[in-house]
């Protein structure tokens, strides 16, 4: 069964940084793109950033310049790098990864279980 597993959140004061993980685990085949997406409350989840397998990134408006997402491909693994980070960045974050979990499947999509960050002013 393909899990995402997220790690990294946690309280911060504005100006700060946090780097957020995420691993994907158990059997699988292989993975496409990978990314962040956040929700705080009262509002929908929205894009944070994604990285595919080859090729270039993408971040929402309101992080670039200030967050960089990378992957590991050897550990299955995606982070994201959070700097100068705003009261208006908190939210739950959730871990997405487009998995294929055997060589004929199609991809699918897999959400991780989400991590709290919170920025106080």
């Amino acid at each position: 069964q393909v899990q995402l597993v997220e790690s990294g959140g946690g309280l911060v004061q504005a100006g700060g940084s946090l780097r957020l993980s995420c691993a994907a685990s158990g059997t699988f085949f292989s993975i496409n793109v990978m990314g962040w997406y956040r929700q705080a409350p009262g509002k929908q989840r929205e894009l944070v950033a994604t990285i595919p397998s080859g090729g270039s990134t993408n971040y929402a408006d309101s992080v670039k310049g200030r967050f960089t997402i990378s992957r590991d491909n050897a550990k299955n693994t995606v982070y994201l790098q959070m700097n100068s980070l705003k009261p208006e960045d908190t939210a739950i974050y959730y871990c997405n990864a487009y998995i294929r979990a055997l060589a004929w499947d199609g991809f699918k999509a897999y959400w991780g279980q989400g991590t709290q960050v919170t920025v106080s002013s």
